[in-house]
């Protein structure tokens, strides 16, 4: 019971981010005005992904795809918190199987 519990609370919170950073890229693609309601929701999105993409664009430089720079640390993110979720679910499941 516990084991099913910890485990589809660690697989949501990693489904709810992956889902953040990519409301925050497709967002990213159109003008969002700096006020009101759609305004407040890309802040919140953005103020929840921004301190792990920081991370990832600070080491990975975007890309130049003609006069524009393609950022490629949403991509390395969604990637990397894919295999981190796998590894920490796997953990879990070896761990309650002791319990």
């Amino acid at each position: 019971m516990l084991k099913n519990t910890v485990f589809q609370l660690v697989d949501l919170s990693f489904t709810v981010y992956n889902w953040l950073i990519i409301l925050r890229i497709i967002l990213s693609w159109f003008p969002l005005p700096s006020t009101g309601t759609l305004g407040s929701i890309y802040r919140f999105i953005y103020e929840l992904t921004e301190p792990l993409l920081a991370i990832f664009r600070r080491i990975l430089s975007p890309i130049m795809v003609g006069s524009v720079g393609l950022d490629l640390s949403p991509i390395i993110v969604l990637i990397l918190l894919r295999f981190l979720r796998g590894l920490i679910l796997m953990a879990i499941s070896q761990i309650f199987m002791y319990i």
